[in-house]
């Protein structure tokens, strides 16, 4: 009798992690409170995580239909702010520091030889300069007879208007051409996932999204479409190509700003984690598209167990990025509800835990107590 009444309260106690619930009055309404991607969610009243006594008071989230409505319009909302960012109408190249003109005045030979030597890319190095008068460091060009000329933030039309003006205290009504022969003074950055990293020379094309990443090389096998980041002016902006796309928004409409900094992730640095009765817990990988939602993770993981996991005890826990906790809860006991499942996203590093049966506990509970209920039999049949 007192091993069976000692196997019965251990089932209180049962070794391995699980979620326990129980419910409170006067929980906080957080449905206004917004996670790491700008997406907010509307707990269910009454219900909080209480596994331990150190456990903090977590709302639980219950997935359904119209959380996932809800989630939805929250990312159409963000990357529609990232499109307003970024679709800004292009400003016209103005000439920097570092930039190369090429200056010809007609009728007049004289001034080619200023030039210096002329130079064919073939035979230069990348970083060299096409011949012509290049911008110094102070924005200003130096030209005979017109003398030093401050250019930074110029057109090229504007400088050719200066330049006539300076000549013309020289010569009788001075035919001059202006045009760019190197771009040299501002550029954008492009890194991560990329075939070619690096720093791309903006010229009096403006540069879209779309380019930028062509003339990087394009994406790698390993890129995260759906999840760029933008710096710019010193502020992060998380970029999902995928969604932008899904909207009917062409990157080619997405332009980037000279000093732009645009970093593609590792679909490595994304993952979620599967835990719990599943048949192989594993780090879940989102596709190329940036995508991976919970029916995927759950793929990945060779499914739930059967024979050990509580279908109706499935959470997702999330809130590493915004130090925000959130617990969604799943209730997947019917086929069904793998609907639901395949069109709730998930974030990097949610983690996806399902829970074990009562039955599955009361089991291992057994199996540690078999060992010392028998011990206690042979000693009690030995002092006999």
């Amino acid at each position: 009798m007192a091993a069976v009444t000692l196997m019965t309260c251990a089932c209180a106690v049962a070794p391995g992690m699980r979620m326990e619930t129980s419910h409170v009055q006067n929980m906080p309404d957080t449905s206004n409170v917004s996670n790491a991607t700008g997406e907010t969610g509307a707990s269910a009243p009454g219900k909080m995580v209480d596994a331990t006594r150190g456990t903090p008071a977590i709302a639980i989230t219950e997935v359904d239909a119209a959380l996932i409505a809800q989630l939805a319009q929250s990312r159409r909302q963000q990357q529609f702010e990232i499109s307003q960012l970024l679709s800004g109408t292009p400003q016209a190249y103005a000439v920097g520091p570092g930039d190369v003109l090429q200056i010809v005045v007609w009728d007049h030979p004289e001034f080619a030889a200023a030039l210096g030597s002329s130079q064919t890319q073939s035979s230069s190095r990348s970083g060299d300069p096409f011949a012509g008068f290049i911008v110094d460091q102070n924005g200003s060009l130096t030209f005979p007879y017109a003398g030093t000329l401050p250019v930074a933030g110029l057109r090229t039309e504007e400088i050719q208007q200066r330049l006539t003006g300076a000549l013309a205290k020289y010569f009788v009504k001075p035919q001059v051409t202006v045009r760019m022969a190197s771009y040299r003074a501002r550029q954008v950055y492009v890194d991560g996932e990329v075939h070619s990293p690096g720093a791309l020379a903006v010229n009096d094309v403006p540069m879209t999204l779309y380019e930028a990443v062509s003339r990087a090389g394009g994406f790698s096998d390993t890129a995260d479409q759906g999840n760029l980041v933008l710096v710019r002016d010193g502020q992060s902006h998380r970029v999902n190509l995928t969604h932008l796309l899904a909207q009917g928004l062409s990157p080619s409409r997405l332009y980037l700003k000279p000093g732009d900094f645009l970093r593609v992730v590792s679909r490595d640095e994304n993952d979620v984690y599967v835990m719990g009765e599943v048949n192989k817990p594993v780090s879940a990988i989102p596709r190329r598209t940036g995508r991976i939602t919970l029916a995927d993770a759950l793929s990945q993981a060779g499914s739930v167990n059967s024979s050990t996991a509580d279908a109706a005890q499935m959470f997702v826990i999330r809130g590493s990025l915004s130090g925000t906790p959130q617990v969604f809860h799943l209730d997947a006991r019917s086929p069904v509800a793998m609907l639901l499942a395949k069109d709730f996203d998930l974030q990097p590093k949610d983690v996806v835990y399902v829970d074990g049966s009562g039955l599955v506990r009361f089991n291992r509970v057994l199996s540690l107590l078999m060992p010392l209920i028998s011990s206690g039999l042979t000693a009690g049949i030995v002092a006999k």
